[in-house]
């Protein structure tokens, strides 16, 4: 069973919101899931990524061909 995502609240100044809406928006990712990906990026850059920390879930439609219910092979 999977288990429940965490809900935080997180103040930032409008202007860093904005920021991070359009990088968001550049890649194609909902703000909350470019916060996600910066934090887990921080994280594993500084060695400090736990354990068995599952991947982020694929967003969206399934490419033609692609099993849904598969992550895609990273190595291709």
């Amino acid at each position: 069973m999977a288990t429940e995502r965490k809900k935080i609240l997180l103040r930032l100044d409008p202007a860093v919101h904005d920021a991070l809406a359009r990088w968001a928006s550049d890649e194609l990712r909902s703000t909350n899931a470019q916060i996600e990906f910066l934090l887990r990026r921080a994280l594993t850059d500084s060695g400090r990524m736990p354990g068995g920390v599952g991947r982020l879930p694929r967003r969206g439609r399934p490419t033609s061909g692609e099993d849904p219910d598969r992550s895609p092979d990273p190595e291709g």
